[in-house]
């Protein structure tokens, strides 16, 4: 359970909560949704609006927001697979990072026979930088985006990991919710159980995190790509739990969030989570779903909106944490 603070006991102004209402009745923060700011492990603000929302695409009409209801945080789910592969990792269930990826789907034998393919490891899929096809700028209503066409597959694993050979791997990042669904199966695979439910005893549980949904396929696999609901407040204990390495291994979160691959936006991503220059880690989500951590500051910020498929989806939780999150700190 969160432990509660007041603004100027967590260090910000008195009037922090005022200031993010200002914010939304402006209309700085378009569809927000949800806001839930912690600092050195305590509760410091709430908010929670209304507005029409979706569940993976399939709408829900308008809802009334609150502490306990659950909202899709979409590929902030990839970030929340990065930190399970840790805990798996240090249990023993999954390959190290650098072990060539295709050993471990041996119902393949033809593509692991591609001595191009073979090159393939653990740690590309982690950095989405595979060098294999694929596309998602178009909307995730249809195959002609690669995340909806693997989802309406056969058989989703052999349809990312066959994908034609368009670059070296390790050399640039490709935004692929493919190489997050072989990220899920390795833990699954390893834990001997489905994704879900090794997340439900590994992460969730311990943080007291009681109430999560997580969206699955027609072939009923969770979709590690995008299917996770969580509540704002299960979401900032999430990001806590990294900073405060609770529960998920030290020496993982300073393997997953070391910079590793160069963004076109000047960040730099880790391992599912992307890493900017001033240390801030975030967890990014279709629609405007944020998990941003400040290391240096102590400080959890978690968002969710529903500017899906929006134009700016940034908007919102980029006002929240620059507009008035940050700019309430006393010096």
């Amino acid at each position: 359970m969160w432990q509660r603070s007041s603004p100027e006991k967590a260090g910000f102004a008195p009037d922090l909560a005022d200031r993010l209402d200002g914010l939304v009745r402006r209309g700085g923060a378009p569809d927000l949704h949800g806001v839930v700011v912690a600092r050195h492990g305590e509760l410091v603000l709430e908010h929670y609006g209304s507005g029409p929302d979706f569940s993976w695409g399939t709408p829900l009409g308008t809802v009334e927001f609150g502490p306990e209801t659950l909202h899709d945080v979409r590929s902030v789910t990839k970030s929340v697979v990065g930190v399970l592969y840790g805990i798996a990792l240090a249990d023993g269930l999954v390959p190290e990072p650098g072990e060539p990826i295709l050993r471990h789907f041996p119902e393949y034998p033809d593509l692991a026979a591609d001595p191009r393919r073979a090159r393939l490891t653990v740690e590309h899929a982690l950095t989405m930088t595979l060098g294999l096809e694929w596309d998602e700028s178009a909307p995730y209503t249809g195959p002609e985006n690669s995340e909806i066409a693997m989802e309406m597959a056969e058989d989703r694993y052999r349809f990312v990991l066959e994908r034609p050979i368009v670059e070296e791997p390790g050399v640039r990042r490709q935004y692929s919710g493919g190489a997050v669904a072989l990220v899920g199966a390795l833990i699954a695979r390893g834990a001997g159980r489905p994704l879900e439910e090794f997340a439900r005893t590994a992460l969730f549980e311990p943080l007291g995190i009681g109430s999560f949904a997580w969206t699955a396929g027609d072939d009923g696999v969770a979709s590690a790509a995008s299917g996770l609901r969580l509540t704002p407040r299960g979401l900032a204990r999430i990001g806590q739990a990294v900073l405060d390495r609770e529960v998920v291994p030290a020496d993982w979160v300073e393997a997953m969030l070391q910079p590793r691959v160069p963004t076109p936006w000047g960040a730099s991503y880790g391992y599912l989570w992307h890493v900017d220059p001033d240390g801030r880690a975030t967890a990014t989500g279709n629609g405007g779903q944020r998990l941003f951590l400040l290391p240096g500051l102590g400080l959890v910020v978690a968002v969710t909106a529903g500017g899906y498929d929006g134009p700016d989806q940034d908007a919102a939780p980029r006002a929240v944490l620059e507009e008035v999150v940050l700019p309430a700190l006393v010096p």
